[in-house]
């Protein structure tokens, strides 16, 4: 893992996870493993929905015991399968689409790796408008991504 933040807001992180491309790739599109590593820290995914084509949605509510308290509202922007996955990721508080969203750009690009594992790169951009708004969310982004990348991990190895 090579957590990195430049003053360009942009974050990169790469990890080898214990199983073959297919598997990390559906584990970013089906709703209920993605349930189980997309939110960092003591938060927990409450919802996802995603329309699984180039142009449809990807959303995904976080939240503790108490409620909601966000989560993002994103585009699939590109999708191959396998390979690679773009999204707008926008970064939403509790009331959603009726409040500011943060739009931003994640790609994460998968690769073969020794003894059928998959070296996952996740490249997180245009973080600027989101840094001058909410510098503490911002700061956040890059140890967000490396927690939920273990979560990620971890269920792999749980459902392989």
């Amino acid at each position: 893992m090579t957590p990195a933040t430049s003053p360009l807001s942009v974050v990169r992180l790469q990890r080898v996870i214990p199983a073959p491309p297919n598997q990390v790739y559906r584990a970013w599109l089906e709703p209920n493993l993605l349930r189980r590593w997309l939110a960092p820290g003591g938060l927990r995914v409450t919802r996802v929905e995603i329309d699984e084509r180039v142009g449809g949605h990807y959303r995904v509510w976080q939240g503790t015991e108490a409620g909601d308290v966000g989560g993002f509202e994103c585009e699939l922007l590109e999708l191959v399968a396998d390979q690679r996955i773009v999204f707008r990721w926008g970064f939403v508080g509790p009331e959603r689409t009726d409040g500011p969203a943060y739009d931003s750009l994640l790609t994460i690009t998968l690769g073969e790796a020794p003894d059928g594992a998959t070296t996952l790169t996740l490249v997180h951009e245009q973080l600027d408008t989101l840094q001058a708004a909410m510098p503490q969310v911002a700061e956040n982004v890059g140890p967000g991504w490396a927690m939920v990348l273990d979560k990620l991990t971890a269920t792999i190895r749980q459902v392989a």
